[in-house]
């Protein structure tokens, strides 16, 4: 069974709104209601770093091929246990 987990999906939409927000952001336009422009920009930066790493850090796979190999490597794994 193919299955994109849904890990992969709560990273990758922390990814997009972080990096859409980054960007608002910049353009002058945030999406977080915040007035003090500068806990806006701490805020958003910070929340950009950690959804990039956490995207960075976990193997998000997405295509049929590389969720098969996850289930294999999972296989492999729990046969040498």
């Amino acid at each position: 069974m193919n299955e994109i987990s849904i890990g992969t999906i709560a990273r990758t939409a922390c990814l997009a709104l972080a990096l859409t927000n980054q960007l608002l952001s910049a353009a002058g336009k945030p999406m977080l209601p915040i007035e003090d422009s500068q806990l806006e920009q701490l805020l958003t930066s910070g929340l950009t770093v950690a959804a990039s790493l956490a995207a960075w850090w976990k193997n998000n796979s997405f295509t049929p091929a590389a969720i098969k190999a996850d289930a294999d490597l999972k296989t492999y794994r729990s046969a040498d246990k």
